[in-house]
């Protein structure tokens, strides 16, 4: 598994996971799960979406 996922992206992620999450629980929602969809992509910086089409938002070495 090749990571994909930049650091501004990550960071985008996280807040929006964080985001769900308040939102998940301020409204008393099971929705509130989704959170760990932007979470696990952030924590292990892979994209399953950016694969297929060779996407990646990391800095070039």
């Amino acid at each position: 598994m090749k990571k994909n996922i930049g650091t501004v992206d990550q960071i985008i992620r996280w807040i929006i996971a964080v985001a769900i999450a308040v939102l998940g629980i301020v409204f008393n929602s099971w929705w509130g799960l989704l959170a760990l969809i932007p979470a696990l992509t952030a924590l292990f910086a892979f994209c399953p979406l950016y694969a297929p089409f060779n996407l990646s938002t990391r800095k070039k070495k």
